[in-house]
C-alpha cells in the first residue's frame, strides 16, 4: 500500500504542472477577449462616430443632423445612462438583462508523465454583432447584415450562407448576441485579418478541443463534438455564449463526465439604447478533471511508426507484465483527431468510413483474427496443466497426421522424429500439437485459454472492444448443430477454424504466461484529478489473478518460447536483441475471404526471461497474394522498436536502486578528541569490527541456483534432431528443470509413445504453407488439405 500511495502522489505532482497552465491560459485567453468586447462597446457609446454610406445611402434613418459643432447620428439613439433595471417590456422594449452561461474548460486527457494528449485553445469565429438600430425594419436589417456577410466571405475565403428570416429573428430577439459562421480563426491569422473587418463584423473567441498528438492513439483517445446547436428564439437564462461540447469516441465518450466541467454565469444588462451598462462574472467556470493514462507518449509514436515503416496494415500492443499497465497500443492505419474538430463535413466522414483501410478501425481490440501458431503456448500449457504430457513425453512427429480421410501436414511436409514440448514449440510442429491437442480435450483448451484472458472483453476503457471467440460445445451446437469434433480440435490446437482472438488478447495472454500463470489486471487509466492536481479517482494495482498453474508447467512453456527466438532452428530469430533474452511465438494464417489469398503474421513475446517486464504482440495484415509468415514480417518488428532504445529499455528494466534514508543517532565523539577541544569525529568501524549487542548479520537466502543437485537426479531424455550449438547462449537458471516428474503423470504419456488418434469424419480447410509454419484456416470448420510448395 505505501508504494501505491507514493506512485499515485509522484503522478499527481507530475501532471498537476500541466494542469493549472492549461487552465490559466485557457481562462485569461477568453476572459481577456470579453473584457475587450466589452471595452470595445464602451468606446463606442463615448465616441461620435460616422457610419459607413453604403449601401443604404439616403436612408433616413442614416440621416446626419447637425446641431452646432456636433453630429448625431440617428441610427444609434443616444446613451442615456440610466439602469436596465428600471425597463419594462411597455416603457423600455430594447433594455435587457440577461444571465448567459460560460462553458467551462474541458479537461485535459495526458499519458503517464503528463505529457498532452488532449488539450484546449482559444479560437476565433467569424461573427456578426448587431447594433441597436432605431425604428429598424427587416428590409434594412437584412440589408446591414448582408453587406458584412458578403465581406466576411471575402475576408476569409468562406461561404457564409444565411437565410434573410434567419438574419431579421437574430435581431429581433438575440442582438445582443454575435451570430456566428463556424470557421476556425487561429491566433496567427487573427492578428492579419481583423483589421480588415468593418464595424459590426467581429472575431468571437471560443474555447475548442485540440489535440496536439494529431493521430497518436487516436482510436484510444477518441474526440468530441458539438452537444447541441445555440437557441434562436428568446434569450433564456442560462444560454452559452458558445456551444458546449461532449465526448464521441474514446476517453472523451467514456470519462465525459469527469471531463465536462462546471459552467459559469455572466450577468449583461443593456440599456435601450443597446449600451451595455453591466458586466458581472455571477459565477466562474470550473474546469473539467484531467484524465491521466497508463500509456507512454513516446512509446506510443514509436509504435506507430514501426507500424508504418513495416506493414500497410495491422496492431502494435505492449504491456507492463509487472502492473498490468497498457504501455503503448496502436492500429494502423490511423486518423488526425483535429480533423473532427468543431465538425467533420459529411463528405470527409464517409470518405474516412469508405476507406479500405479503415481507418477508423482500432485493429488493436476490435479486429477478431485466427491467433494462429502463437496459440500453441496456450494448448501446450494446457497439455502440462492437465497432465496429458510432461517436460520429458516425447511424441513421433510425422509430415502430416491422417485424420479420416485427411491429411494435416507440418509446414516443413518432412517429418521431424520425436520431440518433446519445448522443441515442439520453437519448431511450431502441427503434428505435434494435432495430437497433444486432442489428447487435451477441447473444453480442457478452452478452459486454460480463458485464464489467461480470451474469449471475453478485457474490463479496459475501451469503445467497441470486440470479445474474440472461443468455440466449444455450446457454441457448435449453436452454429453448427454437432458438437466439437476431433477436426474442429485439432484446428483449434494450432490456432485456426472458429477461434478468434485480438492482439490485446494474445498480448494479454503472453503477459500471464511471463508472469508465471498469474494474469495482471490491465490498466489503461492511472487517475483522474481536478483543476488544481487533486486526484479525484485513481485505479489501485490490483492482485495478479492466480490461474492455479503449476510453476514447472509455465517453465517449460517459458523455454520453448525462449528457443523460438534464440535457438537456430527456431522460427523467431528475427524478433532477437543484443541485449536482452526475447521469448515469444510467431504465427502464419490465411485470413479474410478465400478468393483474396490473404495472410497474417503474427509475433508476441516477452522478456527478459529471468525476471519479465514486457509482454507485447504484433500483427501484419498481407495484402492480397503477398507472400506473408509471422517470423518474416511480424518478429522483424520487435527488433525495430527495442533494439535502437536500449538504453531505455535497460533502465526500465532494471531501474536505479533508491538509497534508504536512515535516520541517524548522534556521532559518538572519541575522547581523545574531546579532551584536546577538537571537532569531534564519527567513529569508524572495520569490517571485521565486532560490536557489542550487534544481532549477526543476515545471511544469504539459499535459492535454486545453490542446491547440491544428486547425480542421480532425472534429466531430459536426449533427441536426435537437437544439437547442442556452442554459441547458444546458456539457459537462465530458472529454466532449469532438475526435479524429478510427479507422480500423476506415471499414467499420462511416456517418453517416445506416440498418440494414437481414432479415425473420425471432420470438416476440410485449406493450408497455408511458408517458409516457417503451416496453419490452417477453414472455409468450414475443417480439415486441412495438403498444398504443394
Amino acid at each position: 500500500m505505501p508504494s501505491i500511495v507514493v506512485k499515485v502522489v509522484l503522478g499527481s505532482l507530475l501532471v498537476s504542472s500541466v494542469i493549472q497552465a492549461q487552465r490559466s491560459e485557457g481562462l485569461r485567453a477568453l476572459e481577456a477577449q470579453l473584457n475587450k468586447k466589452s471595452e470595445q462597446q464602451e468606446d463606442k457609446n463615448s465616441e461620435v462616430t460616422k457610419p459607413a454610406a453604403a449601401p443604404n445611402e439616403g436612408d433616413p434613418r442614416l440621416t446626419v443632423d447637425t446641431k452646432g459643432d456636433t453630429e448625431a447620428i440617428s441610427e444609434l439613439d443616444a446613451p442615456v445612462h440610466r439602469s436596465a433595471d428600471q425597463a419594462d417590456i411597455y416603457t423600455r422594449p430594447d433594455a435587457r438583462t440577461m444571465t448567459l452561461s460560460i462553458p467551462a474548460l474541458r479537461g485535459q486527457i495526458l499519458d503517464r508523465h503528463g505529457n498532452p494528449l488532449a488539450q484546449n485553445k482559444v479560437v476565433w469565429y467569424p461573427s456578426l454583432q448587431y447594433q441597436q438600430f432605431a425604428n429598424a425594419d427587416k428590409e434594412f436589417v437584412v440589408a446591414w447584415a448582408r453587406e458584412r456577410i458578403t465581406k466576411a466571405n471575402e475576408v476569409f475565403e468562406i461561404n457564409w450562407e444565411v437565410k434573410d428570416e434567419e438574419l431579421w429573428q437574430h435581431y429581433r430577439q438575440r442582438r445582443w448576441l454575435p451570430l456566428s459562421f463556424t470557421h476556425v480563426v487561429e491566433a496567427e491569422r487573427k492578428e492579419l485579418l481583423e483589421p480588415k473587418l468593418i464595424d459590426g463584423l467581429i472575431l468571437h473567441p471560443i474555447y475548442q478541443r485540440y489535440y496536439p498528438q494529431n493521430d497518436a492513439a487516436a482510436h484510444l483517445i477518441g474526440y468530441v463534438g458539438s452537444k447541441g446547436k445555440l437557441e434562436k428564439g428568446p434569450i433564456n437564462y442560462g444560454d452559452p455564449i458558445f456551444e458546449y461540447t461532449e465526448g464521441r469516441a474514446g476517453f472523451e465518450k467514456l470519462y465525459d463526465e469527469e471531463l465536462t466541467g462546471v459552467p459559469g454565469l455572466l450577468k449583461l444588462q443593456y440599456d435601450s439604447s443597446g449600451a451595455e451598462v453591466l458586466r458581472e462574472q455571477k459565477r466562474a467556470p470550473r474546469q473539467g478533471g484531467s484524465v491521466v493514462t497508463t500509456l507512454d507518449l513516446e512509446w506510443q509514436k514509436r509504435a506507430e511508426s514501426v507500424l508504418n515503416e513495416h506493414a500497410h496494415r495491422g496492431a502494435l500492443v505492449i504491456i507492463d507484465v509487472r502492473t498490468g499497465e497498457l504501455v503503448a497500443m496502436a492500429s494502423l492505419p490511423s486518423y488526425d483527431l483535429n480533423t473532427f474538430v468543431p465538425f467533420i463535413s459529411t463528405d470527409d466522414y464517409k470518405t474516412l468510413r469508405e476507406n479500405e483501410d479503415s481507418p477508423l478501425f482500432a485493429r488493436a481490440y476490435q479486429a477478431e483474427y485466427p491467433p494462429a501458431s502463437t496459440f500453441k503456448a496456450v494448448v501446450a500449457l494446457s497439455a502440462l496443466q492437465n497432465r496429458v504430457i510432461d517436460r520429458y513425453t516425447e511424441i513421433n512427429t510425422p509430415a502430416f497426421i491422417q485424420l479420416g480421410r485427411h491429411q494435416m501436414w507440418n509446414w516443413s511436409k518432412k517429418p521431424e522424429g520425436y520431440m518433446n514440448v519445448v522443441k515442439g514449440l520453437y519448431r511450431s510442429n502441427n503434428p505435434f500439437f494435432i495430437q497433444v491437442g486432442i489428447a487435451t480435450r477441447p473444453e480442457n483448451i478452452v478452459k486454460t485459454a480463458a485464464q489467461l484472458g480470451y474469449g471475453k472483453k478485457s474490463g479496459l476503457p475501451l469503445v467497441g472492444e470486440r470479445p474474440g471467440r472461443l468455440p466449444d460445445d455450446a457454441y457448435m451446437m449453436k452454429k453448427e448443430g454437432r458438437r466439437m469434433t476431433d477436426g474442429d480440435t485439432a484446428n483449434m490446437s494450432i490456432g485456426q477454424g472458429m477461434l478468434l482472438a485480438t492482439p490485446l488478447q494474445v498480448a494479454q495472454g503472453m503477459a500471464g504466461i511471463a508472469n508465471g500463470g498469474r494474469l495482471p489486471k490491465l490498466q489503461l487509466v492511472r487517475q483522474v484529478q481536478d483543476a488544481n492536481g487533486r486526484i479525484i479517482k485513481y485505479n489501485r494495482e490490483e492482485p495478479r489473478q492466480l490461474l492455479n498453474m503449476l510453476p514447472e508447467d509455465v517453465v517449460t512453456v517459458q523455454e520453448g518460447l525462449m528457443r523460438v527466438v534464440n535457438d537456430p532452428a527456431g522460427t523467431g530469430k528475427r524478433a532477437y536483441l543484443s541485449y536482452t533474452t526475447v521469448s515469444g511465438k510467431t504465427g502464419t494464417a490465411q485470413w479474410g475471404p478465400k478468393e483474396k489469398e490473404q495472410n497474417l503474421g503474427w509475433f508476441t513475446g516477452f522478456f527478459p526471461i529471468e525476471n519479465p517486464k514486457y509482454a507485447f504482440a504484433m500483427v501484419y495484415e498481407g495484402r492480397p497474394g503477398e507472400k506473408v509468415s509471422g517470423g518474416s514480417k511480424a518478429a522483424p518488428m520487435v527488433k525495430s522498436f527495442f533494439e535502437p532504445i536500449k538504453e531505455d529499455v535497460m533502465f526500465r528494466i532494471n531501474p536505479p536502486v533508491k538509497a534508504m534514508i536512515v535516520e541517524e543517532d548522534e556521532t559518538e565523539v572519541l575522547p581523545d578528541q574531546d579532551d584536546l577541544g577538537l571537532p569531534g569525529r564519527a567513529m569508524v568501524i572495520e569490517e571485521a569490527m565486532e560490536l557489542p549487542d550487534t544481532p549477526p548479520a543476515p545471511r544469504a537466502v539459499l535459492v535454486e541456483e545453490d542446491l547440491v543437485v544428486p547425480e542421480d537426479s532425472p534429466r531430459a531424455v536426449p533427441v536426435e534432431e537437437e544439437v547442442d550449438v556452442p554459441d547458444l547462449r546458456e539457459l537462465p537458471p530458472s529454466m532449469r528443470q532438475l526435479e524429478e516428474p510427479t507422480e500423476q503423470s506415471d499414467n499420462n504419456l511416456t517418453p517416445s509413445r506416440t498418440i494414437i488418434i481414432e479415425e473420425g469424419i471432420a470438416p476440410r480447410a485449406q493450408a497455408v504453407v511458408d517458409e516457417d509454419e503451416l496453419l490452417v484456416v477453414p472455409v468450414r470448420p475443417a480439415l486441412a488439405v495438403p498444398v504443394q510448395e
